[in-house]
């Protein structure tokens, strides 16, 4: 368990003064100009040293990422770019980072941006997020006026400007190059890799593209060192994590945990547990709504909350937002729900998610009503495979993940409700 004293965000739930005054008593800020007069090189390597993986879903070595940027510039500036755009289904945890302990982002920010060689970052919040903006512009705004952002930022020597860009609420916009080409005015869509943003990203130039929370954590990381971050958790997945629990849950929440943790720990720790008790238990989507799901007997008796473990279990760690279903969950209409999102909010770019998508959203229709024909199941699976992999961004795997998920575990449920259609049965039947 993580005690109060190795926790990174220490306002998270706003009980304390979100301003710089209480951000500095917190003991941000402290020693900023130190930390970035070790260097560059001091800087990554520390990093990579920690273990910290991205926070926003793909968990790539943080450290690693911002090594790719050029040593020396060309004549181009370097910039670095903070997604903000917390669009996944069931995340929320970057915006109590925004709204309370803005200064961690803030902070965050120049020192990432040094060791880049960025004299400029930019903060891409979700157009949904209206007082998380007033809250984070306002803390910027205190930033200027006290030195720290600037000319000689911090009194370090490095001049740097931070700027805060709202999208206007569209999902692609979370994907790096989507957000790019947002931020540069254009619509949001995708971009071919390479060349990749270390090479070309935001007007052509040097651009790393990293999550809220995987900046936040930075300047806690250099103060406390390496060692202390890498810690937590085991082996290649380490540090502390923001978990952001909601479902059927006795009391959901937002909390920091030590990664690795157990998932029957964290939900009866925070959580006060599931919801009619243990057996109650479904099934569990374990990193927002584009991971596969898992059935509750795997959560409870052995689910460890980190990168590897789930993966090996063929679902996601993403951004570690825990979304818990009982049995009185339709899981059918539950998955289906998710595809008619992600049609949604496909742009259309690519072919197999344009047209996928929304082939995969009327079969799932049909599956919840029990209307489909039992060979539709295998249909549906093959044609989630001819989407994944097959898109220029995520986006075409985010949408054949839970129905891969779903026809895994629960097939049997889909079978099951065509056979009571065709009976008349009515009680197998979903809800209308």
């Amino acid at each position: 368990m993580l005690s109060d004293s190795d926790r990174i965000f220490t306002n998270l739930y706003g009980m304390h003064d979100r301003t710089l005054s209480g951000a500095k008593a917190r003991g941000h800020w402290d020693g900023t100009a130190g930390l970035i007069k070790k260097g560059r090189n001091w800087i990554i390597d520390e990093m990579k040293a920690s273990g910290l993986r991205g926070r926003g879903g793909a968990g790539f070595p943080t450290g690693l990422k911002w090594s790719f940027m050029p040593k020396e510039s060309d004549g181009r500036p370097a910039y670095l770019v903070v997604n903000a755009d917390e669009s996944e289904p069931g995340t929320c945890k970057d915006r109590e980072i925004m709204r309370h302990d803005p200064h961690t982002l803030i902070e965050g920010c120049l020192i990432a941006s040094f060791a880049m060689n960025a004299n400029a970052c930019y903060i891409y919040i979700r157009g949904e997020y209206i007082r998380e903006k007033e809250a984070l512009q306002n803390a910027i705004d205190e930033a200027y006026e006290a030195g720290l952002l600037g000319k000689n930022a911090a009194k370090s020597g490095w001049d740097f400007d931070l700027y805060l860009h709202h999208g206007a609420g569209a999902y692609i916009c979370g994907e790096e190059t989507a957000l790019l080409e947002s931020l540069e005015g254009k619509k949001g869509m995708p971009r071919m890799k390479p060349p990749f943003p270390a090479g070309a990203g935001l007007y052509g130039c040097p651009t790393t593209v990293n999550n809220v929370e995987s900046i936040a954590v930075v300047p806690t990381i250099l103060r406390r060192g390496a060692e202390w971050f890498a810690g937590f958790g085991r082996a290649n997945n380490t540090g502390t994590k923001l978990f952001a629990i909601s479902g059927h849950v006795n009391a959901p929440c937002v909390v920091e945990e030590e990664m690795s943790i157990s998932f029957e720990e964290l939900i009866d720790r925070h959580c006060g547990g599931i919801r009619g008790g243990w057996d109650n238990l479904k099934a569990v989507i374990p990193g927002g709504s584009s991971v596969p799901c898992l059935p509750g007997k795997i959560m409870k008796e052995e689910c460890i909350m980190d990168f590897d473990w789930l993966r090996e279990q063929r679902s996601g760690l993403g951004t570690a937002a825990v979304i818990v279903m009982d049995q009185s969950t339709d899981i059918i209409k539950a998955i289906w729900r998710l595809s008619a999102f992600y049609k949604h909010e496909s742009c259309g770019q690519c072919t197999p998610c344009r047209e996928g998508t929304g082939w995969m959203m009327r079969v799932m229709d049909r599956l919840v009503k029990g209307d489909a024909e039992p060979e539709e199941i295998d249909m549906l699976l093959d044609v989630t495979k001819q989407v994944e992999g097959h898109t220029i961004c995520a986006l075409g795997d985010a949408a054949a993940w839970p129905i891969q998920g779903l026809i895994r575990h629960f097939r049997d449920e889909i079978e099951d409700r065509i056979k009571a259609k065709r009976t008349g049965r009515a009680s197998a039947v979903a809800a209308e």
